[in-house]
């Protein structure tokens, strides 16, 4: 079992460099050469639709509040991201994606498409409910570590 779990955890890990090195190359190769991995992550948070608090961003990410104002105030100006007041409570500011933005959101939700499509190739039904069962293991773990 040992080697077994060695085996994984070298997987896990080299599939997380993998995951990082071919977003970065593929920013720096797009028309969206102007962003950071970090900012491809923020626009990711911010969703589509969702139109999330800047705490609520801050928290899914793992940043500070400060942290995530320095990203969004560059984001903004490089027009993917907008600030939203609500009509009910002027205190209240939403975030938002512009239409740069938006297209930025679906092409990396396209490169995450292909490649669980790719990691799922040729997979059994049965077998993809294993797989969803250990990767809400791993979920839960970094939850807990986090």
């Amino acid at each position: 079992m040992e080697k077994r779990v060695k085996t994984i955890n070298d997987s896990l890990v080299r599939i997380y460099g993998d995951i990082l090195w071919i977003e970065e190359n593929e920013l720096r190769q797009s028309r969206f050469k102007d962003l950071t991995i970090k900012d491809m992550h923020a626009i990711s948070a911010i969703t589509m639709y969702d139109q999330k608090t800047a705490s609520q961003v801050a928290k899914e990410l793992h940043l500070t509040p400060g942290t995530l104002t320095s990203t969004i105030d560059r984001l903004e100006k490089k027009d993917y991201v907008k600030r939203i007041r609500s009509n009910n409570d002027r205190r209240v500011v939403r975030l938002g994606l512009t239409k740069k933005g938006r297209l930025m959101y679906r092409a990396h939700d396209a490169f995450h498409r292909m490649m669980v499509d790719s990691f799922l190739k040729d997979v059994e039904p049965d077998e993809i409910k294993t797989i969803e069962k250990a990767l809400r293991n791993l979920e839960n773990f970094l939850r807990e570590h986090s």
